[in-house]
């Protein structure tokens, strides 16, 4: 998924140019517009669907051209009434463009999120479209005690607006579930991925880049990771309607907590959770960590979800729970996270050397810095 850029620079006469340059489409299959093209899941599924003898041909909606030359690209913001006309002729869109930057300001992220998807769905309609899909992600479940291992497909949706992202991807599914009925013969299909791994950077993968694990005495935490080329084959399989409905995606099965442990090396930091619910709350409210205290629930109680779906229709993952941490374990290598905020190199070493503990004082004493600061 990509996050917009400032300036869009749309230019009709290259676009001119590229059509002379792209023959009408030819052969079987659906034409398959897929915003948020020129990065992250979006690029690697425009790559996927442009080799794929099922599909006639594969139009790319961005704010600045991909890598992608067999695409038919068109280059604007998504919240552009104008991508109307640039979707006229495809048969399903799945849109990608969404902002999910830790770093972004909340209420811009939620003003791209919820206006982009608001335009896709009612441009699609308006042109004739009759599939759009949807990522968003299993955490609109909600990580709650009492939820059941694994959940199914159809759980509620019991997840609340408080952890980084989840309030814009909620507010997407209502959007969803509404669109069919103000537009008959749309179909709408949500995919959910779990944990995303892969040239990701989130509240969760970030967790992996801490000294220590942080755990909530009496949570009972479970993992289930998804690798962005597991979601990009089951976004396939839904672009290409070999499936259908609100569909999770991600590993078989899932790992305790013990089992993450051991994999990683990284050993525990326990502490109840008063404690470490208020300490996160505090440093996000002083504007110190990205993160707010509801993204901690996702690291203390369940929320794998089944994947049955996608099973039925004859998709499976490649990629397991173990291995996905693997790639996850190498890809931060180096980077050094304490509460959600990265660390520079200086600290970083501070931080290794004195261990969790000396960590969480020296958050503990940078709150107490901004305090006094903000009292002169």
């Amino acid at each position: 998924m990509s996050s917009p850029d400032p300036q869009v620079r749309a230019s009709h006469s290259a676009e001119v140019r590229q059509r002379r340059n792209n023959p009408a489409p030819t052969g079987r299959g659906p034409v398959v517009a897929v915003t948020g093209a020129a990065s992250g899941v979006g690029a690697l599924l425009v790559q996927r669907l442009a080799a794929s003898d099922e599909v006639k041909q594969v139009v790319a909606v961005d704010e600045r051209r991909g890598a992608c030359a067999d695409a038919l690209w068109h280059i604007l913001d998504v919240r552009d009434p104008a991508i109307a006309e640039k979707l006229r002729g495809a048969d399903v869109v799945v849109h990608l463009a969404l902002d999910l930057d830790l770093e972004t300001d909340p209420a811009a992220r939620t003003a791209y999120n919820v206006r982009g998807t608001q335009t896709v769905l009612t441009a699609a309609a308006a042109v004739g479209v009759h599939r759009v899909v949807l990522c968003t992600s299993a955490m609109v479940y909600g990580a709650l005690a009492d939820n059941d291992i694994p959940l199914s497909e159809d759980s509620e949706l019991r997840a609340t607006a408080e952890a980084t992202g989840v309030g814009d991807l909620l507010e997407i599914e209502r959007l969803g579930r509404r669109a069919p009925r103000a537009h008959p013969g749309l179909n709408v299909t949500v995919v959910r991925p779990a944990v995303l791994v892969g040239g990701t950077d989130t509240a969760l993968t970030r967790y992996f880049e801490s000294p220590r694990l942080l755990v909530v005495a009496g949570s009972r935490p479970t993992w289930q990771f998804c690798h962005v080329e597991d979601l990009v084959s089951a976004l396939e399989y839904a672009a290409l309607e070999k499936v259908e409905g609100e569909l999770a995606v991600g590993c078989d099965g899932w790992l305790e907590q013990e089992e993450v442990e051991e994999l990683s090396g990284i050993r525990r930091m326990e502490l109840p959770s008063a404690v470490a619910l208020g300490a996160a709350a505090r440093l996000h409210r002083i504007g110190l960590t990205p993160s707010p205290a509801g993204d901690l629930a996702y690291t203390m109680h369940p929320w794998v979800v089944s994947v049955s779906r996608l099973h039925d229709a004859g998709w499976r993952p490649q990629w397991t729970n173990e291995e996905v941490l693997a790639e996850l374990l190498e890809e931060v290598a180096g980077r050094h996270t304490v509460a959600g905020r990265r660390l520079g190199r200086k600290d970083a070493t501070a931080a290794g050397a004195a261990g969790a503990t000396v960590a969480l004082l020296g958050a503990a004493a940078v709150v107490r810095r901004a305090r006094k600061a903000r009292r002169r």
